[in-house]
């Protein structure tokens, strides 16, 4: 590259600056400084002011917000995120409720067995089958839960359960037999039937016994219609799944609304 020069020499002052300078890199004035050779009374010049390399800065300023394709990024991570914790926290919340109407219906049982001893081991309140004025008793005893006699109606307000925390009460013909329903969130209805001893007669033909669909100890599809419960003797835990309908949740009456409903039950515990 070829560079015009002036004629005139450097002055005095341009010297004794430029002398205080390395002539490969100078700090003082921030730019490379070039010497050429070139023919006159002035010797080695350096190159012209308009012809001085200036440094280049390179330093980036910080952004002073975010981009579209950045927030665009950030926003995909987040819904990818949510879209797998979403469904774990509502597996867990659901599986919590379950423990929790599991719970309450054992902690039921095991005053309604208080009843059951002092009452001559008999569910019977007074020598008659009377649901109203044993879950009545209930209550007393376990004043955190509500308890509704399951012959009282189908609604979640008298004889149903609604939530986990309420719980729908059946006594058999014959006193023998006490049924226990507890509704989870969810979408289940769990039922703990203690058949103290056998049923007699025609107990085990009544409600809340019989139905159109016998539980076994297999899960099955529940067709839409009544549910006939355990009859043997023994403790009975009775899980209704799939079924959002919580008025079918009754101690009295337990109904389905049909697929994608399941049913089964176990004697050594709750299937799940």
């Amino acid at each position: 590259m070829t560079y015009s020069m002036p004629d005139t020499a450097p002055s005095m002052e341009q010297r004794v600056a430029e002398d205080a300078c390395d002539f490969r890199h100078c700090s003082r004035f921030g730019w490379k400084r070039r010497v050429i050779p070139c023919s006159g009374p002035g010797g080695w010049k350096v190159s012209p002011p308009a012809l001085r390399v200036k440094r280049v800065h390179t330093d980036r300023q910080p952004d002073d917000g975010y981009s579209m394709v950045e927030l665009m990024v950030t926003l995909l991570v987040l819904a990818i995120l949510l879209s797998i914790a979403i469904p774990t926290l509502i597996g867990a919340s659901g599986a919590a409720d379950d423990r929790s109407a599991q719970s309450n219906l054992v902690t039921t049982l095991t005053s309604a067995t208080t009843l059951y001893q002092n009452d001559g081991q008999s569910y019977f309140e007074n020598g008659v089958q009377d649901p109203t004025a044993f879950a009545s008793a209930l209550g007393t005893l376990q004043p955190s839960l509500t308890f509704h006699a399951g012959s009282a109606g189908t609604s979640t307000t008298s004889g149903s359960s609604g939530d986990l925390s309420t719980i729908s009460v059946a006594v058999s013909a014959d006193g023998n037999g006490l049924v226990l329903a507890s509704y989870s969130l969810p979408g289940n209805c769990f039922y703990l039937v203690d058949n103290g001893q056998a049923l007699i007669g025609t107990a085990g033909t009544v409600a809340p016994f019989v139905g159109t669909t016998a539980v076994t100890t297999t899960a099955s599809a529940a067709p839409v219609g009544t549910v006939g419960l355990p009859t043997t003797a023994g403790i009975s835990y009775v899980e209704m799944k799939g079924d959002t309908t919580k008025s079918d949740c009754n101690a009295y009456s337990p109904r389905t609304s049909g697929p994608p409903a399941t049913i089964r039950y176990l004697t050594s515990g709750f299937p799940s």
